[in-house]
């Protein structure tokens, strides 16, 4: 073979890598990187879809569940929203035989919503103590257990003290 033709094959040769390789980076590359891209911005939007559609499918029993919520809130007024807190805590404390000794009640203010927060002390056994424990948190009353502080008062640990922090929901006028 002449040196002119080897120099031809492998200037082709070589025109040909660099041709490849600059199409496989400019062209097959980004090309690749696009469809996977588009695929999963795909997969999202059929996600989302599925997710709107179950909503939509849902619609009733969220609108029914969110106005249960709504009506199960603390009342508006300061001084009747407290009063709902006190009565919810003597039934609590009535179905489930505890000594409630005291409730502090304090306001939390927000934008859209207002929390009654009250710190509780109560004393009992431990049937007593689970029953409120749970009478609390099944209670519709739109209240929520933020602490729970449970100690013995004797040596065998049958009466027990608890210190329990709930917090009530207010909804502004506005919701």
């Amino acid at each position: 073979m002449q040196i002119k033709n080897r120099q031809q094959i492998l200037l082709f040769v070589a025109l040909g890598a660099l041709l490849f390789f600059v199409g496989d980076h400019l062209i097959f590359t980004p090309m690749v990187n696009g469809w996977e891209a588009r695929t999963k911005r795909i997969a999202e939007l059929k996600k989302s879809i599925e997710q709107g559609e179950m909503l939509q499918a849902r619609d009733q029993a969220i609108r029914d569940h969110w106005s249960q919520m709504r009506t199960n809130t603390l009342s508006s007024n300061a001084s009747l929203a407290e009063s709902q807190i006190f009565k919810a805590f003597d039934r609590w404390s009535h179905d489930s035989r505890m000594k409630v000794g005291s409730i502090k009640p304090q306001w939390k203010h927000n934008d859209d919503f207002t929390t009654l927060e009250c710190r509780a002390n109560a004393t009992g056994d431990i049937q007593s103590l689970s029953k409120f424990i749970y009478d609390v948190e099944k209670d519709p009353l739109a209240v929520k257990v933020d602490s729970v502080e449970i100690t013995s008062r004797d040596n065998n640990g049958q009466q027990l003290s608890l210190v329990l922090q709930v917090s009530g929901l207010v909804l502004n006028q506005t919701q």
